[in-house]
């Protein structure tokens, strides 16, 4: 086994900026869950985040660089733990 390897990835950058509650841009996302004009739902390097509001459209997405920029009438930002790899018997037998 080589010491150059790091089994563990690099840890992208997060960040938000929400200006004026109608434009959100966020980096460190990984893949868009569900969205519709109400809530978009997304994997980011924290954790799963839900965007709720109204008239919310994806203006741009870039998988790739980990963005996605967000117009529309922003009224809540939430987070859940992120979620562990593997199934329920790797997470049993550690």
């Amino acid at each position: 086994m080589s010491y150059d390897a790091n089994p563990y990835p690099a840890e992208s950058s997060h960040h938000i900026l929400l200006e004026n509650r109608n434009r959100l841009a966020v980096s460190g996302v990984e893949e868009v869950e569900s969205f519709d004009e109400n809530q978009i739902v997304m994997a980011t390097c924290q954790g799963e985040l839900t965007i709720r509001g109204e008239d919310l459209h994806i203006e741009q997405l870039s998988l790739d660089g980990g963005e996605l920029k967000v117009e529309g009438t922003v009224d809540a930002l939430s987070y859940e733990a992120p979620r562990e790899k593997g199934g329920f018997f790797s997470r049993l037998l550690g």
